[in-house]
């Protein structure tokens, strides 16, 4: 599985699942968006992890699972046990990593031992370059690899230890990927970072970008991607589309660190729990819900200003959690979007957000600039001086 086959079904309801494995994590990123470390035990219970996704049957399952953490190759055995249930069923799955198993000499911290459910030790591991085995064994159980790589993860980890690890990963036919991370389209350490993957892989090695974002280690210093939208205009959020088990094994109808991580969870965003549900019931819960529709048709500023009842915050996400307790939102979007009429606007909307492919996603929610490396050997991208600057 390809980066842009994973991207290009993001704008779809329950199409995709993400499952945060463990916020534990032996990097100190300054712009962690879940504040990991290595010494929090906050994590989903494998029992209740397996039973979750055990439950997806051929008929009704995610298309894709996105393992992801922290780091989720800290409990390596328990990612390739829920990859294998998976793709049992017919999904197919991804794993995201930090790549702290891939520092040559141990790196600051040095060697790390993972939890639980099968452990491993960073830093070396026998000859140069190899990959520890139960790494390996998890990395590959997988159909899509992605490594995380920014200007605060090469204080952790080496570039070119990173680029080490990815050729042994693709050396074992597993399609990779990098996820990076800036401050826009005119971020020097982006240009000299996209340079050098272009140089080491020659476009084989397809790149999702997106901007720092102001959550978790962050929130003190990045600043807001983008003003709030006219709150008479629609503005869909593709991030209500797929559910994501958080930390807790609360099921979560957004992506939004800190809806992730509130608790109460706000009830529309609520779904459940792995322990009590399966993956049908999480499903119809996402699919059927008519406030949900309204998110991914309209947007949470213009809900609100078409059928809130209350004063609406700032802050599109904020508005988005602050509908959770008004009846009168309730009650417009089940008159609009309940029955088979809701569940047409929902599908015309997702239509509509992957009329341009995983490019499009890009641009509308990462870094617009460096949408075209979404797709491995895809368009060269214009000179930095032309590039689109936001």
């Amino acid at each position: 599985m390809e980066l842009a086959e994973l991207v290009a079904r993001r704008p779809f309801p329950a199409a995709g699942l993400l499952l945060g494995l463990t916020r534990r994590c032996p990097l100190s990123c300054a712009h962690c968006s879940t504040g990991s470390d290595l010494f929090t035990r906050e994590e989903p219970d494998a029992g209740h992890l397996e039973r979750f996704v055990g439950s997806f049957t051929t008929e009704n399952r995610p298309d894709v699972v996105m393992l992801t953490g922290g780091e989720p190759l800290l409990r390596p055995a328990l990612a390739e046990r829920l990859s294998t249930l998976a793709q049992g069923a017919g999904s197919r799955t991804a794993l995201l990593s930090g790549m702290f198993f891939a520092r040559s000499g141990g790196g600051r911290g040095g060697g790390v031992r993972g939890g639980r459910s099968g452990g491993v030790r960073g830093g070396r591991s026998g000859r140069r370059g190899a990959l520890p085995p139960a790494v390996l064994r998890a990395i590959r159980s997988v159909d899509h690899f992605s490594a995380s790589l920014d200007v605060h993860h090469e204080r952790e980890v080496s570039r070119a230890d990173v680029f080490r690890a990815l050729h042994l990963v693709r050396e074992e036919g597993v399609a990779v990927s990098l996820h990076l991370t800036g401050t826009g389209g005119s971020d020097p350490y982006l240009a000299d970072l996209t340079r050098a993957v272009e140089k080491e892989f020659g476009g084989r090695v397809p790149c999702l970008v997106n901007e720092v974002r102001p959550f978790g280690r962050a929130a003190s210093w990045a600043r807001a991607a983008r003003t709030g939208p006219d709150p008479e205009a629609a503005s869909p959020c593709s991030m209500a589309a797929w559910p994501v088990v958080a930390f807790d094994g609360r099921v979560l109808a957004c992506c939004n660190q800190d809806a992730v991580d509130r608790r109460p969870a706000p009830a529309h965003l609520d779904l459940g729990h792995i322990a009590e549900d399966d993956w049908a019931t999480v499903r119809r819960r996402a699919l059927e819900s008519p406030v949900l529709r309204m998110l991914r048709t309209v947007g949470p500023a213009h809900l609100a200003a078409r059928f809130g009842s209350g004063p609406r915050p700032g802050s599109y996400c904020d508005g988005c959690r602050a509908l959770g307790g008004d009846a009168a939102v309730a009650a417009g979007a089940q008159a609009v979007a309940g029955g088979a009429a809701g569940e047409l606007l929902d599908l015309t909307a997702a239509m509509r957000g992957s009329r341009e492919g995983a490019q499009g996603v890009v641009r509308r929610h990462g870094c617009a600039a460096y949408a075209p490396l979404v797709v491995a050997g895809g368009p060269a991208l214009p000179e930095a001086g032309e590039r689109d600057i936001r």
